[in-house]
């Protein structure tokens, strides 16, 4: 009698394993990718990509239906030499990069029918921002953006997100040759939104993008940058900045990919916490492919816990496939006020709040100042007064991180 051998069953978000198991996939660019919601299963919060965020406040966004008429809008603010463009699915640039990584991501892509363009056109400097004005008035909603830089274009493009709404967002960025771009999203939502974003980027042959993720309002906010540096002597330099409050959770999955030869990564995301149940999650890969020999690449995460109740979750990961490297490096640190930084403060007559103040901003300016803006670093610097000033428990000493 001849013995059978049956083969475990699939599991979602797994791969098989030599034992005959099943393992979960692990590293990111490991992860299934597809256009089609189907091929997705819906997340349970046990998937690697999902454990760490709230699936059950994120749940209106795994629904693939149709959102609701008017629920979000968005409003673009431009210099002349800006072209803008509607895109159906198929139609190019929209695609080039882009390829959902989750469920929402897919979902949003279905739905969203006219996907918006920014371009800036080749060899164009743009002496001002582009303002990206994206407006909840409740409901569900699903949106695309594509930006693209042409060969040698300078610009930056800032998405501001304000309103209440349940959101799934796409954002496509493309940095040509020679091209430098800066990105930054903002996201001041009001306390009952729920918004997830899959941003992915392309950076070419000596092309740079900036980008920021700066979030500081909605319930829950779910902002996953994924960045190939694709050619040679391409940059890309990924910040992030945000302040949870009481019941708030605030979540980037940032995943760098150094595909080219003499590629550069920097990555600094910095949080504060403040309140029972608030909470961040900041998970950062870095992978090192077989030909980015030359690879420069360093990522960091530092929170800052003011107050009982508060939990910041930070996980760097680090994956290397060439020995041929300038460096790479990473680091993850959390803690609560240094006793020495505010003995020194008091030391010279300030008063205890007052210290925990400046320490706080002192900690948070270092990406603010990274921005370029001034009206915008001004804004955020007067975010950051304002949250601080809501402070309703005196934060406990501990270690710096």
């Amino acid at each position: 009698m001849t013995a059978t051998t049956q083969a475990p069953p699939t599991v979602p978000g797994s791969t098989a394993h030599t034992d005959g198991a099943w393992a979960p996939i692990q590293t990111r660019s490991e992860r299934p990718r597809s256009y089609d919601p189907a091929d997705f299963e819906r997340p349970t919060g046990r998937e690697v990509n999902w454990k760490h965020s709230p699936v059950d406040r994120l749940a209106p966004l795994f629904d693939d239906v149709e959102g609701v008429a008017g629920a979000v809008s968005v409003a673009v603010s431009a210099a002349d030499a800006v072209q803008t463009a509607t895109l159906a699915v198929g139609t190019a640039p929209r695609g080039d990069v882009f390829v959902p990584e989750d469920l929402p991501a897919a979902i949003a892509w279905r739905h969203e029918a006219g996907a918006h363009l920014l371009r800036i056109p080749a060899e164009v400097e743009l002496e001002e921002p582009v303002y990206v004005d994206v407006n909840g008035h409740g409901g569900l909603a699903h949106t695309h953006l594509v930006l693209e830089a042409m060969p040698n274009a300078r610009g930056t493009i800032v998405l501001r997100h304000t309103g209440s709404v349940r959101l799934a967002q796409n954002v496509e960025i493309i940095v040509r040759d020679g091209a430098h771009l800066t990105v930054i999203s903002s996201q001041r939502w009001d306390d009952d939104a729920v918004h997830a974003a899959s941003h992915q980027a392309r950076v070419d042959r000596d092309a740079t993008l900036r980008h920021f993720v700066i979030s500081f309002g909605g319930g829950v906010v779910r902002i996953n940058p994924s960045v190939e540096l694709a050619g040679a002597g391409s940059q890309a330099h990924l910040y992030g900045l945000s302040y949870s409050d009481s019941g708030q959770h605030l979540e980037s999955q940032v995943y760098l990919f150094h595909k080219g030869r003499d590629t550069r990564g920097d990555v600094l995301y910095k949080g504060a916490l403040q309140g029972a149940g608030a909470r961040s999650v900041w998970i950062g890969d870095v992978l090192i492919g077989p030909d980015a020999v030359g690879t420069d690449s360093y990522e960091a995460n530092r929170n800052l816990v003011l107050t009982d109740g508060a939990r910041a979750e930070s996980i760097p990961n680090l994956e290397i496939e060439t020995g041929d490297i300038r460096g790479a490096g990473h680091a993850s640190a959390t803690g609560r006020f240094d006793d020495e930084q505010l003995f020194y403060l008091q030391s010279r007559g300030i008063s205890e709040d007052e210290a925990r103040r400046l320490v706080v901003v002192g900690f948070l300016s270092d990406i603010v100042q990274r921005i370029g803006i001034p009206a915008l670093e001004a804004e955020l610097h007067s975010a950051i007064e304002s949250e601080l000033n809501a402070i309703e428990a005196e934060p406990q000493e501990g270690a710096a991180p």
